[in-house]
């Protein structure tokens, strides 16, 4: 199904005091990023939305940047929200008192009020993606899932935001594939390349009075489970192209994948398949065979892992065994 999105009526009963065409919300520096596109690239920005360093100190912001450098570069005013939600009376007041016509959101991660969204004649718009099509794969960190699952595939979907999260309405879609090099730095770089291409598409799609909204799924609802940095431990009885596809899915910016050696830590930022036809079957998995150019080889349930690099106080060596 689709549905041609028109303009709302013009709220009355109220003044007006500005009008913001052009609005992103966002949080990180791939907020930051995707201002610098579109007012260098394709049109200017009107107002960008954030929240107050305030609000960080309540709320577990991942990667958080404050925007407000954004005004000083491109003389953007930013409104600092005093809620992630923006339910605070500030924003709610000023969202009341002026009139916007389309947003756009880049690394947020909250829903959005109806009483904001109302507010936008043309709706407000986020990406959101998956191996499939939405609803499927709605929920947290699914970039990092579909590595560490193994998909070879992602889905970037700029869909139209309503009060549940990720909703299936899907304004347009691009692909990329997850190829077995790339790990969560190349797959960030190329969604933000994605990214890119569909809003410029929005907003071609917006200046044409042609914005469309495909509401109709390809794909049933399932969901991502929130992600913690203790979810990152390496089960050396796993296979070893699992513990190769978890190591690369929360590499850098991410807080990693890590085994413990005795008491060490040991951070796994590296690392790749070895060989699975050497037999390795007088080593216990999670054990050290051997260090080669300085490189541990650690043997796997069904053959062994080169750890290319790696954090701990004390270097690996033959013999120990990390759990």
């Amino acid at each position: 199904m689709e549905i041609c999105v028109a303009p709302s009526r013009k709220r009355s009963g109220m003044g007006i005091s500005m009008k913001y065409k052009v609005v992103v919300f966002g949080v990180k520096d791939s907020s930051e990023n995707i201002v610098t596109f579109i007012q260098e690239q394709i049109c200017p920005v009107d107002l960008v939305i954030t929240i107050s360093p305030e609000v960080t100190k309540k709320n577990q912001v991942s990667g958080y940047k404050g925007l407000s450098i954004l005004t000083e570069k491109y003389g953007i005013p930013v409104h600092e929200a005093d809620s992630y939600f923006l339910t605070d009376e500030k924003t709610q007041n000023f969202m009341r008192e002026n009139e916007f016509h389309i947003g756009s959101s880049m690394g947020w991660q909250r829903l959005m009020p109806r009483s904001v969204l109302d507010c936008f004649q043309y709706g407000v718009y986020g990406f959101h993606g998956n191996s499939g099509y939405l609803p499927f794969g709605r929920g947290r960190s699914p970039l990092n899932w579909s590595i560490i699952l193994g998909d070879t595939r992602f889905n970037l979907n700029l869909f139209r935001y309503d009060e549940k999260a990720d909703s299936p309405n899907v304004f347009a879609t691009e692909m990329f594939s997850i190829t077995p090099h790339d790990d969560i730095r190349t797959a960030q770089y190329k969604n933000m390349i994605c990214s890119k291409n569909l809003i410029r598409r929005l907003l071609k799609a917006y200046e044409e009075g042609n914005i469309v909204i495909r509401t109709d799924s390809r794909d049933f609802d399932s969901w991502y489970e929130k992600r913690t940095a203790a979810d990152g431990k390496i089960d050396f009885h796993a296979r070893t192209r699992e513990i190769y596809n978890l190591i690369r899915g929360v590499a850098a910016p991410f807080p990693g994948a890590f085994a413990m050696c005795g008491e060490n830590e040991v951070r796994v930022w590296e690392a790749h398949p070895f060989d699975e036809m050497i037999d390795f079957s007088a080593y216990a998995p999670g054990e050290v065979i051997d260090v080669f150019d300085d490189k541990p080889v650690v043997r796997t349930v069904d053959g062994s892992l080169l750890i290319d690099r790696y954090e701990c106080v004390v270097p690996l060596s033959t013999g120990d065994v990390l759990q």
